[in-house]
């Protein structure tokens, strides 16, 4: 049975700040603005304008929010006009939510991270929905397919479908995700046309499941549940011991994980703080 500690969150956590970092990183590498500040245990990321990517994440899950480094961070973003937003397990010291409420951060949602271990994955044969790893040529077909998911929401997929990203700000970040290392995209197709489409990527043994979206004229047919069995076997067979995602509560993607064998390890509390 999987156990849910601060040991597993700061690794789920860290995880995710490899992520943004990584991202940021290839920005930088590429000439554009980014920005990365230590802070604690984790770090402050700029992504670039209204970027879903800009969070402050892993904080103060090794003691007390170092706030002079979290100073240097917020006067980064604010030279940029960005707000700051705050990832925060609930496993994390309870004194760095006080810090963030002191410092101007406001609570503007919650979302559940879920993970499972996968040495007692059971295969499945999903022959209803034929889903693939993309290949080079069918990177468009892939990025429209799931914009095209994200700009109609249902409150049922990932946390990121569930704001109000402008068009070009979320196919930037999608397109920016796909420069991090461990990156695999996949395609669902139904009746002879692309369906859904969903991101995993490795890092350190974890699998991180994420960027799902599924057509609306397509819904309630099965198609995220074959998105997430197929990145579970390639997680597995892989090396990944654990696959995590994130899910608004009581929405239906997290059903759909719970009936993978997902367990809800942990709420992530979203603070802001505006410019």
């Amino acid at each position: 049975m999987l156990i849910s500690d601060l040991t597993l969150a700061r690794r789920i956590e860290l995880a995710e700040a490899r992520l943004c970092t990584d991202v940021a990183a290839n920005r930088l590498l590429a000439g554009n603005d980014a920005v990365v500040c230590r802070v604690d245990s984790g770090f402050a990321v700029y992504c670039g304008p209204g970027s879903p990517l800009n969070k402050l994440l892993a904080v103060g899950l090794d003691g007390p929010l170092d706030e002079d480094a979290l100073a240097v961070a917020e006067h980064q973003f604010a030279e940029r006009h960005a707000p700051v937003q705050a990832e925060i397990s609930a496993l994390a010291e309870p004194s760095a939510m006080a810090a963030l409420a002191r410092r101007g951060y406001v609570l503007v949602g919650v979302e559940h991270v879920l993970a499972r271990r996968l040495d007692d994955l059971e295969s499945t044969q999903n022959t209803y929905v034929p889903t693939h790893a993309i290949a080079p040529d069918e990177q468009r077909e892939w990025f429209e397919t799931v914009i095209a998911g994200f700009a109609h929401p249902d409150g049922s997929a990932s946390p990121i479908e569930n704001q109000d990203f402008p068009h070009d700000v979320l196919e930037a970040a999608i397109s920016d995700v796909g420069t991090a290392t461990g990156i695999v995209r996949y395609l669902a197709t139904l009746d002879g046309a692309s369906a859904g489409g969903a991101t995993l990527r490795v890092c350190e043994k974890v699998a991180q499941l994420c960027g799902a979206a599924t057509r609306p004229e397509f819904r309630r047919r099965g198609v995220q549940a074959a998105l997430l069995d197929a990145r579970l076997e390639y997680a597995r067979e892989a090396g990944c011991d654990l696959a995590v995602i994130t899910t608004q509560p009581g929405s239906r993607s997290q059903a759909n994980a719970i009936r993978r064998g997902f367990t809800i390890c942990y709420g992530r509390l979203l603070m802001i703080r505006q410019p």
